[in-house]
């Protein structure tokens, strides 16, 4: 038999949830929650509480379930939110007073606050997580457009590297350019490549003079003795003669 605290409170979640309560035994209820004061915009959830009373209620806890009706819920969040609703009636808990009394309305309130910080949470983890990938996104761009920052020992690296490359590049070439001569062809080039140009002979000796690099046989020219001055020719003039003949 239903007690008269029991009877009482299903008249009074009747008044209150008209369309959200419906009963499926006397002693079972079901009452559809959802989040209140969602902003436009935010996916809302609606779960099903499902309320089972025991012979000893109100001084005994009723039995809770949660169904998720509306959104996707986790099951971990479903048992957080399970355990706040214990936590609001348990004998050790802040909410004991409401022991020995109905606590349905109690538990109804408090799961529609808890799925409204849930919702809330949410859309600020989002937004966290958006702004997250937007600010590594933009430190991306920031690395790829400035470069990285050059120093002596960087720039010694990188040079090793490069001449490394390039003599490697060039080994191969020579290879492959061998391979299509005859011996006496692969002789000749190479005596021709062992030759050293007349920048590798300054770069040798910087002191060399003029004499250094003519080549042999060259014969030296003493200009000095062509030169003449313009006294020279004018004394020249004066003692030339003409003949009447002339």
């Amino acid at each position: 038999m239903l007690s008269e605290v029991l009877l009482e409170e299903f008249e009074v979640l009747e008044s209150i949830y008209p369309t959200e309560l419906s009963k499926s035994s006397e002693r079972d209820i079901q009452i559809d929650v959802e989040a209140d004061e969602v902003e436009e915009g935010l996916a809302s959830l609606k779960l099903t509480l499902d309320v089972h009373y025991t012979d000893h209620y109100p001084d005994a806890l009723p039995e809770l379930s949660l169904v998720p009706l509306e959104g996707d819920v986790e099951q971990g969040e479903l048992d957080d939110l399970l355990e706040g609703l214990i936590k609001v009636v348990s004998p050790f808990s802040p909410g004991e007073e409401n022991l020995g009394m109905a606590m349905t309305f109690t538990l109804v309130s408090h799961l529609r606050e808890q799925l409204t910080s849930l919702v809330q949470s949410r859309d600020a983890r989002q937004k966290f997580e958006e702004n997250e990938k937007e600010r590594l996104a933009l430190e991306e761009e920031e690395r790829r457009t400035r470069g990285t920052p050059v120093s002596v020992e960087s720039f010694k690296a990188w040079k090793a590297k490069f001449d490394k490359k390039q003599a490697d590049r060039k080994s191969k070439e020579e290879e492959e350019r061998l391979k299509g001569l005859t011996a006496k062809e692969r002789e000749e080039y190479k005596r021709m490549n062992t030759r050293l140009s007349g920048r590798q002979l300054f770069e040798r000796n910087r002191n060399l003079d003029e004499e250094t690099l003519l080549e042999e046989g060259t014969v030296s020219v003493d200009i000095s003795q062509y030169e003449r001055t313009r006294e020279e020719e004018e004394e020249e003039e004066e003692h030339i003669t003409f003949s009447d003949s002339d």
